[in-house]
């Protein structure tokens, strides 16, 4: 899919806007009339007058006077307008995204294009340049909620600004669920290979992965699995499906409620995937939770790790997660082993185009 069809093509050339009429031609040597040389004596005084004016509206200075009204625009631009833009059929693909991943969000694109699915896609930019880049190439498809955290650096698993980061996201989810919308969030590191959504039928409030590299078997539960060592469930924060229900909704709340009760300390260095599975553990009772397919979904332990599972299961992945490794750089040489790096070769096909 070509960029240059995102976006609106400039009218054509117009023809001389000041053609020549035979009843105002003049006959050679006829300029140099008194009325002429009085015309040309004003012409050149009123010149004089505008001169200061013209000079200090060059094309550079109406460049940064657009980008101005185009940054003003998309600071202004609000979640609730982005998602009313973006949810077809009542439904909204997130995910939330600061500079250094844009590659990633490419990639991601790329896979859901596939898939026909991108007009759903709402990226929930961390930093301003972020929010300006998508929007330039992708109108409203990018909406910044306020305040920006500090977001210019990839932030390393368990570090501060990694929790920062991600602890946003429970409140992002809540605030659309909120506004009636059914929504989806993935994080970037992510490939779709089929659409998804047929797994997503059926009446649940919340769907989940699981995130262990055990082989369950094909025909298991949907049931949220029991409590680990740490005393709970171990499922993935990256990867969840809602429909704006109460218990959606409980979920979120209990998910914020955990992050502020376990906030990031040097000496714990929380991330906010035990504050999901703790949310999930204590709703439990009261909230409809679905356990996705491991075949479909499964964690990037066990796709990237377990060849043999692979060609058991093969044909059968829908989302492949690029996790159980650390590093932006790692990520990526995973992702081009497998031949998931789409960036490369199917950039036109990303409605942001090439992205360095």
């Amino acid at each position: 899919m070509s960029i240059s069809l995102h976006q609106r093509t400039l009218p054509t050339t117009l023809t001389d806007p000041y053609p020549k009429s035979p009843k105002f031609s003049q006959k050679p040597g006829s300029f140099l009339t008194r009325n002429n040389l009085l015309a040309l004596f004003s012409l050149l005084i009123i010149l004089g007058f505008l001169f200061p004016y013209i000079s200090t509206t060059t094309p550079s200075s109406l460049f940064f006077s657009n980008s101005k009204i185009f940054e003003s625009k998309w600071r202004a631009y609000t979640l609730s307008e982005a998602v009313a833009f973006v949810g077809t059929n009542g439904t909204v693909i997130v995910c939330a995204v600061s500079q250094p991943y844009l590659p990633f969000l490419n990639n991601w694109l790329i896979s859901i294009v596939k898939q026909k699915h991108q007009d759903k896609v709402l990226v929930i930019a961390e930093d301003y340049v972020t929010l300006f880049k998508v929007n330039e190439r992708w109108p409203g498809h990018a909406v910044l909620v306020p305040p920006a955290p500090d977001a210019q650096v990839a932030h390393k698993f368990g570090s501060q600004g990694f929790f920062n980061f991600t602890s946003r996201r429970p409140r992002h989810l809540l605030q659309i669920l909120e506004l009636g919308y059914n929504v989806m969030y993935n994080d970037v590191d992510m490939v779709w290979l089929a659409d998804p959504f047929p797994y997503l039928q059926g009446k649940h409030d919340v769907y989940f992965m699981d995130d262990m590299i055990a082989v369950k078997p094909l025909n298991h539960s949907n049931a949220l699995p029991p409590p680990g060592k740490k005393g709970r469930p171990y499922i993935c924060s990256c990867m969840i499906y809602m429909r704006p229900t109460t218990g959606a909704k409980l979920v979120m709340k209990k998910w914020i409620e955990e992050l502020q009760d376990q906030p990031w300390s040097k000496a714990k260095k929380a991330n906010d995937q035990p504050g999901f599975n703790w949310a999930l553990q204590k709703t439990a009772e009261q909230v409809d939770l679905y356990l996705l397919p491991q075949a479909a979904f499964p964690t990037g332990g066990l796709y990237f790790k377990n060849r043999t599972w692979v060609k058991e299961t093969k044909g059968m992945q829908v989302i492949i997660h690029n996790n159980y490794i650390v590093g932006f750089e790692k990520k990526i040489k995973r992702f081009k082993e497998y031949g998931l790096w789409l960036v490369d070769d199917n950039a036109s096909e990303s409605p942001l185009g090439e992205i360095s």
